[in-house]
């Protein structure tokens, strides 16, 4: 549960008043705010022009182990997880994987940015769940709260089905379901009453 007034744990869900086009139709799930700022991955979008094994061969990762029979390397796939160091990679994924860097966000995800997590997935050996993205998004102090109040964002907790076992293009209106938000109903424009 995030802390009062902070967002860690939850869901970012971009409206249709979004002025940036990097985020538009964004699902984004924030592993960290505070006052400081805000850090999240955006878990709805996929990158198109790398894939996993081409990943662990930048990175000269090699596992002996065998691929997992019906999943070959190549249909891991890496998200676009915002445009914040693009080059860096974070891997979102269930907390029952833990080293000694990884943070923990919730009872049930963890974020780690390690090249071990890589090779143990690669291996076959890595968290039940998982997510791995290049890049990240973030905001400074107070930044976030700013679109919000703008009707850029509605938040919503997560949940690891949503997060890590639901078709990318299903991430936005499910989430909003959750919220009993009819997506075609929402407004671009934002005010005070």
């Amino acid at each position: 549960m995030a802390k009062q007034g902070f967002l860690s744990g939850q869901l970012l869900l971009s409206m249709p008043g979004m002025t940036d086009p990097r985020f538009d139709g964004t699902v984004i799930y924030i592993c960290t705010h505070t006052e400081e700022g805000a850090m999240g991955l955006v878990v709805n979008k996929y990158c198109e022009n790398i894939d996993f094994p081409d990943l662990l061969k930048q990175l000269n990762i090699e596992c002996s182990a065998k691929e997992k029979p019906g999943f070959p390397l190549k249909n891991i796939p890496l998200h676009e997880g915002g445009p914040v160091e693009s080059g860096r990679g974070f891997i979102l994924h269930s907390a029952d994987y833990v080293q000694e860097t990884t943070l923990i966000i919730s009872e049930t995800i963890a974020l780690t940015a390690t090249i071990d997590i890589l090779t143990a997935i690669a291996c076959g050996e890595g968290p039940k769940d998982y997510l791995i993205a290049l890049g990240f998004s973030g905001w400074s102090r107070g930044q976030l709260e700013n679109e919000i109040i703008r009707n850029s964002w509605l938040s919503i907790e997560a949940d690891d089905e949503l997060v890590f076992r639901t078709e990318l293009d299903l991430k936005l209106p499910r989430a909003m379901a959750k919220l009993g938000v009819d997506m075609s109903l929402l407004s671009t424009e934002y005010g005070n009453a």
